[in-house]
């Protein structure tokens, strides 16, 4: 199989920030927020602040699609897949901040630094990646150790830094010729090729971005020239420096009445963001009742999604969350939109619950939720009621998210019931499903189901290992359906991020469908413009 494309060239574009005193008139500046800690060491990012930074400070070899599901080309201009070899061709005008040209050995590098260190999402690699050699400055190879149908897509989780530069900043450290692999140094400061470098950083509070005016893609006509990154700052402050224009884009996570309220302000508007987050209500498989699929079942019919939709509304068209059709979100291969939405249905429920070998009534049901997330208790306490109806005694606890994670690594201490959002990390349906439901991957808080069928895990191996695109669509379709068959999870929503914005700034990839792409990876700085 062999992937060719253009190399990229343009990018649509506007956006506007609101100068600060001490700028000069001239400068646009772009001010956002994001909850702690803002990570910009590559082989340590994560969560959505960390990918924010790594879409504007460094490159990977291809990047999510736009408009769809799948990958395109970014550092890469083609590349060929021969079993478990692929080569890749690289572009040859590209540069980092430092000046030096991205070549072979810095890709080659870059997933040799990841895989050492191991954390970040080197789990996408260790282990799969059996060798990965610069064939020429512009042509490098990975053999893998086995067949890995995902392996492209998780190409856009890998950012390529300048081995000159960080070998030049490295450390004494343990990784032996490699010193500390550059890692006190990259925690300040960025080796990267990306549209913007770092000028200051503090993960707890603010990351000072300048444009980089030898990137190869352009940039839009009033793009940011300085973008000031900022964490942990509350609700209120958000509010008051938007109504004062100093902060042009809110985080995502704020309440349904605070966003409402906001964008009911004059010069502001809302954005969304969706299709690779799912909002889960992980079911303890492993743990009466609900090891009994018919007792499962009748909690997913049970379950008041119209009424969590309502929670979650922002106004008549805009809303945190959309109904989902099984595990996968709309984002990702495999999912299918033919399927009907999961609706409440009581009816339905207490038919399951006749099957069950258990008797609600002397079968107590733990619901957890997270004590971080606020809004999380008011579908708890939506659980709490509907289970109720069915004749379940039903404690909802809040619980420190530190103590769930840990709690539900092991079914006898996992809550029955708990609420927990789970994204695909890169744009293939393995990074999400494989994690949640394989019952070979040690248990973490994203299996919290501790589920064990044998088609289910047939089904992953196969999406794993077919390469043909149309066969693996149809794998994780059967997926999919297979999963709500069995109900080891309530499909409760799909996550839409929204964000309050002011008018002055333009997000193509946010306002226009065509260029939006996977969660996590719209907010690139380069094609938004700032008005004066």
């Amino acid at each position: 199989m062999k992937f060719k494309a253009s190399l990229l060239a343009s990018a649509v574009l506007t956006v506007s920030p609101f100068l600060l005193a001490t700028q000069s008139h001239a400068e646009r500046v772009l001010r956002l927020d994001e909850s702690p800690v803002g990570e910009i060491d590559p082989a340590k990012a994560t969560d959505y602040a960390d990918t924010v930074l790594m879409q504007n400070l460094y490159d990977t070899l291809v990047e999510p699609k736009k408009g769809g599901p799948g990958v395109d080309p970014l550092l890469a201009s083609e590349w060929a897949a021969d079993g478990t070899a692929y080569t890749f061709k690289l572009r040859p005008d590209v540069k980092f901040h430092s000046g030096n040209p991205l070549t072979a050995d810095d890709v080659v590098f870059s997933l040799n630094r990841m895989i050492a260190m191991g954390q970040g999402f080197s789990n996408l690699f260790a282990g799969r990646v059996e060798k990965a050699e610069a064939v020429d400055p512009h042509t490098v190879k990975f053999t893998l150790a086995s067949p890995y149908a995902p392996f492209v897509a998780a190409l856009a989780r890998l950012p390529i830094v300048d081995s000159k530069e960080v070998m030049a900043r490295k450390a004494d450290g343990k990784y032996g010729e490699f010193g500390d692999y550059g890692e006190a140094w990259l925690s300040a400061h960025d080796a990267g090729s990306g549209a913007y470098t770092v000028e200051s950083q503090n993960p707890q509070t603010e990351t000072v971005m300048g444009k980089f005016s030898g990137y190869f893609l352009p940039f839009a006509e009033n793009a940011p020239d300085k973008v000031h990154y900022r964490y942990g700052v509350e609700a209120p402050t958000v509010r008051a420096l938007m109504s004062r224009g100093e902060h042009e884009i809110s985080d995502l996570w704020l309440p349904p009445e605070v966003i409402r309220a906001m964008a009911a302000e004059p010069g502001m508007k809302l954005l969304q963001e969706a299709g690779a987050t799912g909002e889960y209500i992980k079911l303890n498989t492993a743990r009466a009742p609900l090891d009994d699929v018919h007792c499962r079942r009748a909690l997913s019919y049970a379950f008041d999604y119209g009424n969590t939709l309502k929670i979650l509304k922002i106004n008549d068209t805009i809303s945190q969350g959309i109904p989902m059709k099984g595990p996968l979100p709309s984002g990702l291969v495999g999912y299918d939109p033919s399927l009907p939405d999961i609706t409440q249905d009581m009816a339905k429920a207490k038919e399951e619950l006749a099957q069950c070998k258990y008797d609600p009534k002397s079968s107590p049901l733990d619901i957890a939720w997270i004590a971080e997330v606020p809004a999380r208790e008011r579908i708890a306490l939506l659980m709490q009621a509907a289970f109720s109806q069915l004749g379940f005694p039903v404690n909802v606890i809040k619980t420190p998210w530190v103590l769930v994670s840990d709690q539900v690594t092991k079914p006898e201490t996992a809550p029955h019931a708990v609420e927990i959002a789970v994204a695909a990390v890169a744009p293939d349906p393995d990074s999400l499903l494989y994690n949640m439901y394989s019952s070979k991957v040690p248990p973490t808080w994203m299996s919290a189901e501790h589920l064990k069928d044998d088609k289910v895990d047939e089904l992953l191996e196969a999406g794993r290992s077919e390469a043909d695109p149309a066969k693996r669509e149809a794998i994780y379709k059967e997926l999919n359906v297979r999963l709500r068959d069995l109900a080891p999870t309530i499909y409760a929503y799909e996550f839409t991020g929204v964000f309050v914005a002011r008018d002055a700034v333009a997000v193509p990839t946010l306002e226009d469908p065509a260029q939006r792409t996977l969660d996590n990876f719209n907010l690139v700085f380069r094609t938004m413009s700032v008005a004066d």
